[in-house]
């Protein structure tokens, strides 16, 4: 095994490694919890060191090429699987050291089961992204699922149980009826399941039935919470924050987008894609659920709820993103899961704040309290600018290259839908921000800071201050993402 193979290894094994120790040190807290964040960093090191062979053209692997004709069962790191490890990786860490202010401050029962279960969705979202076929990806995608089923569950709670059930229901069943079919239709018409660039069906399938297999695996990917397979994100709500932040920023939604850019990309092709016009009711049934679950979403006034409906609207830019099937959009696409990824777990990071500090979970009960917690208010701000798209903030270059994709592709009602729904993002997030900090704190409720533990509020400033950050530093993780999307690698 080469150098980098055993990296790959490592950082595949450090989270499971990571469960048993949370399981082992259960009975003292602050080891389990420092253990947690030391395995979290070791992970993230691991991924972080094939940054530079993978940006040289590398592509570390662990294979198993005689598992079956076909199949070589392992594990390859490309370009959007590292970045998608990385995301996975780094955010695990914040969201550990949140979960243990929350949890404790919360006083959450349970705990050692809940960091052992996020270890293995750790496991599983890494598994998923270095997948180097549609059989380790399905695996690994099965697995993610029932790692998550006890974290969604947590509370114990009726309606915290018929949240499982619902969560269970419809991510099992359409992997099973629509992601394996899909995967079994590939095997019989191609001669390989392996993740190559350039795809694997063209010449293979064509026309209506090109564009039943695309839908099937679109649909199969349940997490990736198209309508109207998305009932199960907003019912997981019931779930802690820190559940919450997994679901939609670090590991459980992203793996879905992650899975449809990446069939997208290695299975279908680019060009593919493009000269069929098969994914052309992918491309209907995302922009109605963009624009669908941005309205609804003003119309929420429980926090978290109107949170998960702008998941759902902001999860299907990437997958229209994928069906437009340009470079610009591939490329939009890709740079989003990252995007998403730190504006979303920052409002999620907001929301659970709110709640410990204030025990207030609808919007109409947020009249002055920003000036109460104007770190937690501000990190709200600036993350909603990101989801909104406003410069200078990361959110700005992903859906920069979404709308050149959608004119790159003579889409020009696509451009009015990625339009449309950045102003509806202006209004169910802005007037959070407005009610904060600018009406009056309902009577009896006095002036004066009540921010939230600093193992919440580091955590949440933390990924609000890289929205800026990833706007200056974007060229990077374009220049990564390039050479798989038949862009230059340049700025």
């Amino acid at each position: 095994m080469d150098a980098e193979a055993t990296i790959v290894s490592t950082a595949l094994i450090l989270p499971l490694f990571g469960a048993l120790g949370v399981v082992a040190l259960g009975r003292w807290p602050n080891l389990r919890d420092s253990w947690t964040i030391a395995i979290g960093l070791a992970t993230f090191g691991s991924v972080a060191r094939l940054v530079g062979p993978v940006m040289e053209g590398a592509r570390p692997a662990l294979v198993q090429p005689d598992w079956m004709p076909g199949l070589g069962l392992g594990f390859e790191v490309e370009p959007l699987g590292l970045l998608f490890g990385l995301v996975a990786s780094g955010l695990w860490v914040l969201t550990s050291l949140y979960g243990f202010g929350y949890m404790r401050g919360h006083g959450e029962k349970n705990q050692t089961r809940f960091f052992a279960c996020f270890a293995l969705a750790i496991a599983a979202a890494l598994g998923i992204a270095f997948s180097g076929d549609l059989i380790t990806l399905f695996l690994f995608y099965e697995l993610l699922t029932f790692s998550t089923y006890p974290l969604v569950t947590h509370a114990g709670t009726e309606q915290a149980v018929r949240a499982g059930r619902l969560y269970l229901g419809i991510l099992v069943s359409t992997s099973v009826l629509f992601l394996l079919f899909a995967v079994l239709w590939t095997s019989v018409i191609a001669e390989t399941l392996h993740f190559t660039p350039g795809g694997i069906l063209e010449g293979q399938i064509e026309g209506k039935q090109a564009g039943l297999l695309l839908m099937f695996f679109a649909y199969g990917i349940g997490k990736a919470a198209l309508m109207p397979f998305h009932r199960w994100l907003p019912a997981a709500m019931v779930a802690p924050t820190p559940v919450s932040a997994l679901l939609h920023a670090v590991a459980v939604v992203k793996a879905g987008v992650f899975s449809v850019l990446k069939i997208a990309i290695y299975i279908f092709g680019i060009d593919f894609l493009a000269s069929g016009g098969f994914s052309n009711v992918l491309m209907i049934v995302a922009a109605i659920t963009i624009l669908a679950a941005s309205i609804h979403a003003l119309s929420l006034d429980n926090l978290k709820a109107r949170l998960a409906y702008s998941t759902i609207s902001q999860l299907s830019y990437i997958v229209l993103g994928a069906a437009l099937a340009t470079s610009a959009s591939m490329m939009g696409a890709g740079l989003h899961i990252l995007m998403h990824a730190l504006g979303k777990i920052t409002l999620f990071f907001v929301a659970g704040a709110i709640y410990v500090v204030a025990h207030k979970t609808e919007v109409s009960q947020l009249d002055g309290l920003g000036r109460r917690m104007p770190f937690t208010f501000g990190a709200f701000c600036v993350a909603s600018f990101s989801i909104i798209g406003l410069p200078p903030l990361g959110g700005a270059w992903s859906k920069w290259f979404l709308i050149q994709g959608a004119f790159d592709a003579g889409e020009p009602w696509m451009v009015v839908v990625f339009m449309a729904s950045s102003l509806l993002s202006i209004g169910y997030l802005m007037p959070i921000v407005a009610r904060g900090f600018f009406r009056p704190l309902p009577d009896g409720e006095e002036e004066g800071l009540d921010e939230a533990p600093l193992l919440m509020l580091l955590p949440l400033c933390t990924t609000a201050l890289a929205c800026f950050v990833i706007f200056f530093y974007a060229n990077d993780v374009y220049r990564l993402l390039a050479p798989i999307v038949g862009l230059d690698g340049g700025s």
